[in-house]
């Protein structure tokens, strides 16, 4: 039996627009909070400022994601940390149910790249030079694509060797 333990956080890239509206948000909610202090609509104001701030926080909130991977005997679990406050369990998958894992541009995976499967992406989400992103392809057609690191991955290996890939 597998008793390693292994953890590994990836922090997913933020679009551009992302960052856009939350600066423009803020810049929003001091401006009401001006308004307020220099018109006769001081509530109307104060409460557009509120909501500002809180549209502000929710899209910093719902933004700022970190996926972390913890495999734990033969189980490996999606996490997700919104902005570093907040930790959420997305899914958890048996390697027992695995059928592939490697690099996503692997020849390994070429008998999986015409299935239709459901994609689900837990990696930076971008494409980075070199791409170290990996697919896992889970029973019931799923395709997950992550970052994991090398350690994850050799742990990975050992317990399903024949089904984890490293070129």
């Amino acid at each position: 039996m597998s008793d390693a333990y292994v953890e590994c956080l990836v922090k997913q890239k933020q679009a551009g627009i992302w960052k856009v509206l939350r600066v423009f948000l803020i810049v929003l909610a001091v401006l009401f909070v001006l308004m307020t202090l220099v018109t006769a609509l001081g509530i109307i104001c104060f409460l557009l400022a509120i909501a500002a701030a809180v549209g502000s926080y929710l899209v910093n909130l719902f933004t700022d994601l970190e996926y972390e991977y913890i495999y734990v005997d033969k189980e490996l679990s999606v996490d997700k940390v919104m902005a570093k406050s907040r930790r959420k369990r997305v899914a958890t998958y048996s390697l027992d149910r695995m059928e592939a894992f490697g690099p996503i541009k692997s020849y390994h995976l070429d008998n999986f790249k015409n299935r239709n499967v459901k994609v689900i992406d837990y990696s930076v989400g971008e494409e980075l030079q070199p791409d170290r992103r990996y697919a896992l392809y889970y029973e019931g057609g799923i395709k997950l694509l992550m970052n994991p690191s090398e350690e994850l991955v050799k742990v990975m290996k050992n317990v399903a060797p024949r089904k984890v890939f490293m070129d």
